[in-house]
């Protein structure tokens, strides 16, 4: 049963005024008892806090409250309260938190909250909670009987009240006015009653939250996770099937309503996810629960309705039973999940393993039944699941570790691409002109880790928009004619001819080819001249003295004069020949049109732009035919008529112009010249034209327009790994040729160049590495000398294609494990005590003493301990070997004697603390009147007494040390910081001897600060009761003496403190004026500034200026005079009296702190410490009387001896004069005002000679102008003061001894402010240095560095140290605020920052620490080597080094001389060769690459060698390393001769023998290929008869191919003779030397085989495409015997194929696809629709299974559609690395460009 939380402790009825008790167990009883109560008590509280809060005033738990907020602050309301228990543990219940009102007055708001609680479902075995709280109420009577209650739910007047009706009755009673918190106010809803009010509650389960769940039970979601099935059924059962399924509603559905119309009956069916079935037959009205689904269902005579909310807990089936002869039909609508979803995966691997890569997300398709992953076809089927787009973040963004050698940086795409689109290049264009379409195939692709490219499905793609398949293309007009004017006709009378130019002209006005020739214009026709011709014979026209051609070139090259200068040729001369080929010339000048006077003024050439005309061409006077006589003209006319015959048919004619040789940046046209039939106008064989006759070459220029911007590519670097994955990169710039020319060629922004550019960076060698050993970093030593042992993991690990590292087991790796453990620290450790243990105490009572040995002693580097002479290790402290004990009492039978008694030397002195100081030190026996916040250390010095035994009391109270007070094991007690509860007595106890000293407190008035009265009154009585008795009779007699009987003064009241003695004397020179006025001024100062100073720190600033003590010291002897000299007085003159001996005594005490100084300053040569005064106001007679004595030294020092200069810290220095003016000496803080109007430094010093006065200000020195004036007396004046002014001034004063310098800060309005310098400060040598912060430190390691960081303000600027801008946690702090690094190294390299802090503000200086690394050659050379194979693989390298190197290299040779070097910052490299810089070599040929760590020395001679050596310098030192090239050469030597080449016979002959020499060592005679050699002679040898030998001939051809054979020779015996001829001999001769060679030998043994095989068996293989399948048959080897044989054996011979394509029925088959479905969305990218694809028979028309259409493609079932753009279609980022995308270029990518729409848009 659940716990009811709350309850109400009585219900009072109205009817009767009995009690009702609760029926429940003793715990819920309690628990609901006392929660009601304090229900209660908070709802009575809210409804007073609703009236105004006024009232109550009731307590919470206080620890518990929070801090209240701003608003609770405001409304004058307490914190709220702890939240309460849960009103109940399930199902939804509420808690409350109260808080109070603090005003007598109303608070606004109100004084409880409530808040949602519980929120998880109940079992169902635990019921409504409504009705346990009617049931509880079930053994009450009402109205004398008792009834069992049932609840009434679901009131719409008042639905949080507690109706209940009694069982079997139609009594319904209100049992109570509220329902406990936490009811639901509706069955069917979250809302809750609280208080008795009905609170909206929301899905997420808080109050008044209107969130909703959705269709599909989303809280606050948007329906898309299940999708609305609505449906009809019609029954159609018969006689024989009584019974039909409706319809199936799977698990996890919602919001089910069937409704069945007519005489049939529904049940349901159903089955677990586990499998398990169920039946419910619904045979009567009701809910029932069916697998723990709620089924609520009714039926009517006529109809049945079934309801079920769900979600469903099981698969129901709902059915129907045939019940009558009528139909039924069943309407039903529901809600049914999609229970495959799309769900987005884990980021896939990093792209790069260090220095920032991307990785990518995917999406699978996830059932959410099975709670496993299927295939992506399965969400594919819901058009609602919108697969997500890969997301993009970075990762591994450390920096890679410097000896990578390589950073790393991908685009994810290199190796785990997105599927992506593909296009297939444009078709050719439609049309060439006037408009045209091309079109391309666009598919999706998807590339795996092995670069195989598959065809995916189009939606894979979706996440980027689908490339355009179709384009206009070649939209320019089409080339037309265009005909010129016609030249005159080419006769003066009768009839002529006439010619003009046509061209063929493109839409850029460019001659072309293209235009039809059914189009051309004629360009030539006939004309008349009317004048009549006296000629009798003119059959046709007569041609043109002068060619057409060359009028249409006449016409093309006119130019007339212009206002720009410009080339204008003249006419051509005539030809200079009568017959042939000749030349013509003709003047070309610069000319330009003077536009005022209308005349032509010639210009020098070069005024003139463009290419100048031609001065001088060939011309053709046609063909010589030897002498021409002299003609008449009649003569002249038949000879032309002759040859008009030969050549009328035929001409040349120029057609138009080739294309342009370049399309842009200037080409060169050449004009076509065609032979043409003049009658028909139709080309004709060149032959038949007359080929002298043929026009010459006609050339223009063309295309001059620059060409567009494009991309120039350069080639891939090697790859930056061998195996896993590398990279390539290429060089890829938008360039512009302007001219070709002049080859001028301009580089442009990528923007201009056709996108998208070309790709910079490709992935190679992207396959696995061989497994190989990878080891960690060593770890630290394990010990820290003497020799210890480091380990490191070393693992076999594979890099893999895509980057990643497999780690494998040990036995792949095949090389020799590297070093997992070595030795390490191998030096000598320092010598070191090792101590025995204490000895036992040398007595047995009271004091005694206990001592323990000491044994020198070292651990060698081999780990083993050796004893040393003791004086090689440190010296030991006295009390490490001996130390005092202490047993128990002795008893002593006597009294001991006095003289060695323990005593305390004890001073008796009272002080007087002035002055603002950080710590002070004191002896016992006195008393100090001190300033709060001070540090006090109380030394206690004893005689005859062991420190460590030295006890302290403070008031009679045992003082041990805390955080606030120390006491050491030295004989002193430290107070850190004081406060008024440390004013007291402190006693020293040394045995018997005991001391005190008195501790008083000055306040801020210069009145003593009172102890608090509560601890006071305590000490002292607890002090009287440890006191003796006779102590306690005389309270103010002090045993030592510093408490005499004392005047009625001190007998004030009944209880006086005994430490209070000289309290009224003390307070009566603080608060008089008896002090010197400058005294008083200081205090002044200093009040104020403790009253206007907040927090502790701000304190210290003063302290920071004012670097000395003031406190005045007078003895106790003289202060016990005054007072006995005051008891002595009349009572009436007391007063007077007192004020009189007080200003003495002040004068007194202020005269001999003043000599003190002086003692202070006068003897010493060194600085003296410095005394500090506040600014305070002028007392002129003070002042004067220092001047006077600092006068009265500098002019008696030509008697004194020469000292360096002395500034004076001055006791009294700063006045105000008024509120304008400040006077101030140094070692001051000058605050500056709005008032201030003048500022004087005074600067006075001591020196002999006299020192000279110098001012600066923040390091520079002071201009002096007419508002900053140097004063007579060397003090600086500042007029008018504005905040140029703030800063440092340092007065320096200078004599030839030396110098002395002190610094002042001049503030605005007590800013803070900081001393700094501005300059680098280089340290290579000095073991330490010291700067100001400010400026920048280069320094070599191991140095240590002090930053300076002097600062002022008032209050005391607070310094804190920063670097790189986090807060250094405790720093080593030098003087006033430095910072000391000690041994620094490369790790304390950085910006360090001193901050200054106080209440005006802050100001932060930054010092750069850079640590310099000489020059110095590096352990490791692997990089400068894998540099020199990169620069040049197979030339010969050679490395410098600091001892020198050689190598030995060929004349005519290249070399490579690398400088390994390291240093930070990077060493500057120069290279000599001797002693001078190879740049002045003469005749070195040689390149300085890699930054200069590497010369190449090319075509090396004689005058190459020698030694060259690189110098590498930085600011921190320098290195020279050297090596030497030694030329070597070769040449031929002439040796002994060769052996002979034959022993016998006639060809014998001895080679003289060549050999390559280098430097007398034979070498590879490759190398003297080049040299010449020596002419040789062979010599003859051995020419005598040979013995005799047999001969023999080649074998004859095997007599079978296979199956063994036989193959014959000749074998004879021959005699070889000196003259060189061979006779055949007998073959007895032969056989006494040698054995007889065989004549016959067996061959072709191996087996006759053949090929053999079965008949084709039946065509039924698989289908390769329509109406084919595949038939098979065997095919084996075998002899000619029929035995099978390997298949080897016939190898040799051709193979028979054993499979063929064959007709089958059965595959004549296709694929039918049905018409597409309507598109689900008009625009966007997400509209798709869908047809039916299937593999049916040709035949039958019936589906067949798919797999035997697999011979084809299968088409598409599914496609993307209306893919166009919606309106206001935005372009933004989706993603938060746009910046990142961008930066690394990664914008062309498509994938990178969707997401990073905005982004990319703007590059």
């Amino acid at each position: 049963m659940l716990q009811l939380k709350q309850a109400k402790a009585a219900i009072d009825s109205t009817g009767d005024q009995r009690t009702f008790h609760w029926k429940m167990a003793p715990e819920l009883r309690l628990k609901a008892g006392t929660g009601m109560r304090t229900l209660e008590k908070a709802r009575r509280c809210e409804e007073d806090g609703e009236e105004g809060g006024r009232g109550h005033s009731w307590t919470t738990n206080r620890s518990s409250r929070t801090a209240r907020s701003e608003e609770d602050r405001d409304g004058l309301w307490d914190a709220w309260g702890p939240w309460s228990e849960c009103s109940r543990t399930c199902g939804g219940g509420a808690s409350y938190s109260l808080r109070r009102c603090l005003s007598s007055k109303s608070c606004e708001g109100r004084n409880i909250r409530y808040r949602t609680c519980s929120n998880v479902d109940c079992p169902p075995e635990a019921g409504d909670f409504r009705a346990q709280q009617c049931s509880a109420h079930n053994d009450v009577k009402h109205h004398g009987q008792f009834y069992e209650w049932l609840p009434v739910s679901n009131d719409p007047d008042n639905p949080c009240s507690l109706k209940c009706q009694a069982k079997g009755t139609t009594l319904v009673v209100e049992l109570a006015p509220k329902v406990l918190d936490g009811t639901r106010c509706y069955t069917e809803s979250l809302d809750m009653c609280i208080s008795g009010l009905c609170q909206i509650v929301g899905c997420d389960h808080q109050l008044g939250s209107t969130i909703k769940e959705d269709n599909c039970g989303v809280c606050n979601g948007d329906g898309s996770t299940c999708r609305l099935v609505r449906g009809q059924y019609k029954s159609q059962l018969s006689a024989t099937k009584l019974d039909d399924t409706v319809v199936a509603i799977p698990y996890g559905s919602r919001h089910i309503r069937l409704i069945l119309k007519g005489p049939d009956h529904l049940y349901l069916e159903t089955k677990t996810l586990q499998g398990a079935k169920g039946e419910n037959s619904l045979s009567s009205t009701g809910t029932f629960l069916v697998d723990n689904s709620s089924v609520d269902f009714q039926k009517f005579p006529d109809k049945e309705i079934l309801r079920m909310t769900g979600p469903l807990t099981a698969d129901f089936i709902v059915k129907i039973h045939n019940s009558g002869p009528a139909d039924s039909t069943v309407q039903f609508i529901f809600y049914q999940p999609i229970i495959h979803r799309w769900r987005e995966t884990d980021f896939f691997p990093c792209s790069a393993t260090c220095g920032g890569g991307y990785q990518l997300t995917s999406a699978e398709c996830y059932d959410l039944r099975s709670n496993r992953v299927v295939a992506d076809q399965y969400c594919q089927y819901y058009p609602e699941n919108i697969k997500p787009k890969p997301k993009l973040q970075e990762c591994n963004l450390d920096p890679c570790p410097a000896s990578d050698g390589y950073k790393q940086i991908m685009p994810y795409d290199l190796y785990h691409p997105l599927p992506r689109w593909e296009a297939t290049p444009w078709t050719a264009c439609s049309s060439s002109c006037g408009g045209g379409i091309q079109s391309r195939a666009v598919s999706c692709v998807e590339e795996d880790i092995q670069g195989h490219v598959t065809s995916v499905e189009e939606w894979k793609c979706m996440y980027t928009p689908k490339m355009p398949i179709v384009q206009p293309c070649n939209i320019f007009d089409c080339p037309k004619w265009l005909a010129q004017e016609w030249s005159p006709c080419t006769v003066t009378c009768g009839q002529g001819l006439r010619y003009r130019v046509v061209l063929c002209i493109d839409h850029r006005g460019m001659h072309t080819g293209g235009c039809s020739p059914k189009t051309k214009p004629h360009i030539k026709e006939e004309c008349v001249i009317p004048t009549p011709c006296y000629k009798p014979k003119e059959k046709l026209p007569v041609e043109a003295k002068l060619p057409w051609y060359k009028q249409a070139q006449e016409l093309e090259e006119g130019a007339a004069v212009s206002e720009e200068p410009s080339f204008i040729p003249e006419a051509w001369s005539a030809c200079t020949v009568t017959c042939g080929v000749g030349t013509q010339v003709r003047m070309v000048r610069c000319q330009v049109l003077l536009s005022f006077s209308q005349s032509v003024a010639d210009l020098p050439v070069d005024e003139c732009e463009g290419p100048k005309p031609a001065s001088q061409r060939a011309c053709y006077a046609g063909p010589c035919h030897g002498e021409v006589p002299a003609l008449n003209p009649e003569e002249t006319d038949g000879l032309l008529g002759g040859l008009q015959d030969f050549d009328e048919l035929y001409d040349w004619e120029y057609e138009g112009f080739t294309k342009c040789s370049e399309s842009c940046g200037g080409g060169v046209q050449e004009a076509v010249v065609s032979c043409l039939n003049k009658q028909t106008r139709e080309p004709a064989d060149e032959n038949l034209c007359v080929t002298s006759r043929r026009p010459p070459r006609l050339l223009k220029s063309c295309s001059l327009d620059p060409c567009p911007a494009r991309w120039e590519i350069g080639r891939w670097s090697p790859c930056s790994l061998t195996c896993g994955v590398g990279l390539q990169t290429r060089d890829v710039f938008c360039s512009h040729l302007l001219s070709r020319e002049m080859n001028e060629t301009i580089i442009l922004a990528d923007e201009l160049c056709r996108q998208p550019k070309p790709s910079t960076v490709q992935a190679c060698n992207r396959f696995n590495c061989p497994p190989a050993w990878y080891p960690a970093q060593w770890q630290p030593c394990s010990r820290t000398c003497g020799g210890g042992i480091q380990k490191r993991e070393v693992l076999c690990k594979q890099r893999m294609a895509d980057g990643s590292f497999l780690e494998l087991p040990e036995t792949f790796c095949s090389a020799s494990k590297l070093a997992s453990q070595q030795a390490c620290k191998k030096d000598d450790c320092p010598s070191e005590w090792l101590l025995s243990d204490w000895t036992e105490c040398s007595t047995s009572c009271g004091e005694g003493t206990q001592t323990r040995s000491a044994i020198c002693r070292k651990v060698l580097k081999t780990g083993v301990s050796a004893i040393v002479n003791s004086s090689l290790c440190p010296p030991l402290p006295f009390s490490s070997s001996i130390r005092p004990c202490m047993l128990a009492t002795c008893a002593r039978p006597g009294r001991p004697s006095t003289k060695h008694s323990p005593h305390i030397e004890a001073t008796r002195k009272i002080y007087i603390q002035t002055r603002r100081q950080r710590k002070l030190h004191f002896v016992v026996g006195g008393f100090a009147y001190l300033l709060p916040k001070t540090a006090v250390v109380l030394r206690c010095p004893t005689r005859r007494f062991r420190k460590p035994l030295i006890t302290w009391e403070k008031d009679g109270q045992h003082l041990i040390s805390s955080a606030h007070v120390t006491v050491a094991p030295f004989g002193y007690l430290k107070i850190h910081r004081l406060k008024p509860s440390d004013a007291g007595i402190y006693t020293c106890s040394a045995g018997p001897a005991r001391e005190h000293f008195v501790i008083k407190l000055i306040g801020g008035n210069r009145k003593l600060v009172a102890r608090p009265l509560s601890l006071r009154s305590e000490e002292e009585a607890l002090a009287v009761r440890k006191a003796s008795p006779k102590e306690a009779l005389q309270p103010h007699k002090h045993q030592n003496g510093i408490f005499s009987n004392g005047s009625k003064a001190e007998k004030r009241g009944p209880a006086a403190d005994p430490g209070s003695r000289y309290d009224d004397l003390v307070s009566r020179l603080l608060e008089q004026g008896g002090w010197p006025g400058e005294l008083l001024a200081s205090w002044e100062v200093q009040d104020s500034t403790e009253r206007n100073t907040s927090s502790e720190e701000d304190q210290n600033a003063e302290q920071a200026l004012w670097h000395l003590p003031f406190t005045m010291v007078t003895e106790q002897k003289r202060l016990d005079d005054i007072l006995r000299n005051l008891s002595q007085q009349p009572e009436e003159l007391r007063d007077v009296y007192s004020k009189h001996l007080v200003a003495q005594l002040a004068q007194e005490i202020f005269r001999s702190h003043l000599e003190h100084q002086d003692m202070l300053l006068k003897p010493s040569e060194r600085r003296g410490p410095p005394v500090a005064i506040p600014p305070h106001k002028h007392v002129s007679g003070f002042s004067s009387s220092l001047r006077t004595s600092a006068a009265g030294e500098a002019g008696g020092g030509s008697r004194r001896p020469h000292r360096k200069p002395t500034i004076l810290r001055k006791i009294s220095a700063a006045q105000q004069l008024s509120a304008s003016e400040v006077v101030t000496h140094l070692g001051q803080t000058v605050a500056l005002a709005s008032g201030t109007l003048s500022v004087l430094l005074h600067c006075e010093a001591i020196g002999n000679p006299r020192p000279t006065i110098s001012w600066a200000r923040n390091g520079e020195e002071v201009q002096f102008s007419d508002r900053i004036l140097l004063q007579p007396d060397d003090s600086l004046q500042i007029l008018a003061p504005v905040e140029a002014d703030v800063g440092f001034y340092t007065c320096n004063a200078t004599n030839a001894l030396g110098y002395d310098s002190v610094s002042i800060a001049v503030t605005l309005a007590g800013k803070p402010l900081v001393k700094t310098s501005r300059g680098t400060v280089i340290n290579t040598e000095e073991p330490a240095i010291t700067v100001d912060v400010g400026s920048t430190i280069k320094t070599v390691q191991g140095v240590n560095v002090t930053i300076n960081c002097q600062v002022a303000g008032v209050p005391e600027a607070e310094v804190t140290w920063f670097r790189n801008k986090s807060k250094l946690g405790s720093p080593p702090h030098g003087h006033e605020g430095s910072l000391l690094l000690t041994d620094v190294s490369p790790s304390d390299q950085g910006l360090y920052s001193c901050r200054a802090a106080n209440v005006h503000g802050e100001l932060t200086e930054n010092t750069q620490l850079l640590i310099l690394d000489p020059p110095q050659v590096p352990t490791q050379l692997e990089d400068i080597r894998a540099l020199l194979s990169a620069t040049g693989p197979n030339l010969p390298s050679v490395l410098t080094s600091p001892l020198g190197a050689q190598l030995v290299l060929d004349p005519g040779n290249s070399a490579l001389l690398g400088c390994p070097i390291k240093g930070h910052p990077t060493p500057n490299i120069t290279w000599f060769h001797g002693d001078q810089p190879v740049a002045t070599v003469p005749g070195l040929t040689h390149h300085i690459l890699a930054a200069g760590q590497i010369l190449q020395v090319a075509n090396l001679s004689g005058g190459s060698q020698g030694e060259f050596s690189c110098l590498a310098q930085n600011e921190a030192g320098m290195l020279v390393q050297k090596a030497s090239l030694v030329i070597q050469d070769y040449w031929w030597s002439v040796d002994r001769l060769a052996t002979c080449s034959a022993s016998c016979g006639n060809r014998g002959v001895q080679q003289p023998r060549l050999r390559c020499l280098l430097n007398s060592t034979e070498v590879n005679p490759t190398h003297c290929a080049g040299k010449v050699r020596p002419a040789v002679q062979p010599v003859a040898c051995n020419r005598r008869d040979c013995p005799s030998r047999w001969m023999v001939t080649s074998w004859s051809a095997c007599t079978r191919s296979c199956g063994g054979g036989v193959q014959t020779r000749r074998v004879t015996c021959q005699k070889l003779k000196a003259s060189g001829i061979s006779t055949p001999v007998s073959n007895d001769l032969c056989t006494q030397l040698a054995k007889r060679p065989v004549d016959t030998q067996a061959c072709n043994q191996q087996l006759c085989v053949e090929w053999a095989f079965s008949s084709w068996g039946q065509c039924n293989g698989p289908c390769i495409g329509p109406h084919l399948a595949v038939q098979h048959r065997q095919v084996f080897c075998q002899t000619r015997d029929g035995i099978t044989l390997p298949s080897e054996q016939c190898s040799a011979l051709p193979r028979p194929v054993s499979t063929q394509n064959c007709w089958s029925e059965a595959c004549s088959v296709h694929w039918r696809v049905s018409l597409w479905s309507l598109c689900t969305a008009t625009c966007g990218n997400y509209g798709f629709q869908a047809r039916r694809v299937e593999c049916v028979h040709a035949r039958t028309n019936k589906a067949v299974p798919e797999h035997l259409c697999s011979w084809g493609p299968r088409p598409a079932n599914w496609q993307r559609c209306n893919i166009t753009p919606c309106e206001n279609m935005e372009c933004r980022d989706t993603t938060r690395y746009c910046e990142k995308v961008k930066q690394l270029k990664l914008c062309q990518l498509s994938q990178f460009k969707s997401r990073c729409c905005g982004t990319c848009g703007k590059a």
